[in-house]
């Protein structure tokens, strides 16, 4: 049992990590327990190009997690970063792609992609922002995959496309979102080709002389390798 004076002692402790103003609206004022001192503990989860991988699957409607764990039919969030671009990723052909970072419950930075006409609805929304002086990340959006209905081979097939509507955010989990933004690099590197035709960012941003995978393989490559593909160009 704890005595009067630990009790004193741990309350004394804890008064200035409860007082004191963070330097960055994402970290929280803590006592280190070791030292005494006031520290402060960021928020948001993130290890710098491999954000929690977030899928829309629209074949199914739904949004999982890794492919794995079913998160549900709607995603809402408040986008802490974005780019809207054109480029050949994931295998699948150049395509128009929308790549949104939010943060989940848990703090971790998340990414999630959409393509096709789930994207044209995003840029309408964009534009109807921009007339409302608000942009992507000012607001909390809510993603609800809709059904549609198509004929292939002769059979009715059915798909989902992304819709997209949107609430006022809190202006303090804003600030505290778009700071974190200022303060990290925000990206995907499995996404990364070095050919992206960027069409709307904003708070995406990749390392200052990042390395892309082309440029990585031609480091690799054997200096005489290297000499002949000079020579012969």
């Amino acid at each position: 049992m704890a005595t009067t004076k630990q009790v004193a002692a741990s309350a004394a402790a804890a008064a200035p990590a409860a007082t004191a103003t963070p330097s960055r609206a994402y970290l929280t004022p803590s006592v280190d327990e070791a030292s005494g001192e006031v520290v402060e503990v960021s928020r948001f989860k993130y290890l710098p190009g491999h954000p929690r991988q977030i899928r829309a699957d629209l074949k199914a409607g739904v949004f999982n997690v890794n492919g794995q764990e079913v998160l549900g039919k709607t995603l809402t969030f408040i986008p802490v970063a974005l780019r809207i671009f054109s480029d050949n990723i994931l295998n699948m052909g150049r395509k128009v792609w929308a790549e949104l970072f939010f943060i989940d419950k848990s703090g971790a930075v998340c990414a999630v992609l959409f393509h096709g006409y789930s994207v044209e609805n995003l840029q309408k929304l964009n534009a109807s922002l921009f007339y409302d002086d608000l942009n992507l990340t000012d607001v909390e959006l809510t993603v609800t995959p809709v059904k549609k209905q198509t004929e292939k081979d002769g059979k009715p097939a059915t798909y989902f496309i992304a819709e997209f509507s949107y609430k006022p955010a809190d202006p303090a989990e804003v600030r505290a979102r778009q700071e974190f933004a200022e303060d990290f690099d925000l990206y995907r590197e499995e996404t990364l080709t070095g050919m992206a035709d960027m069409r709307i960012v904003q708070g995406y941003r990749i390392p200052e002389g990042y390395q892309f995978p082309e440029q990585r393989a031609a480091k690799q490559l054997p200096a005489s390798t290297t000499a002949e593909a000079t020579q012969a160009a």
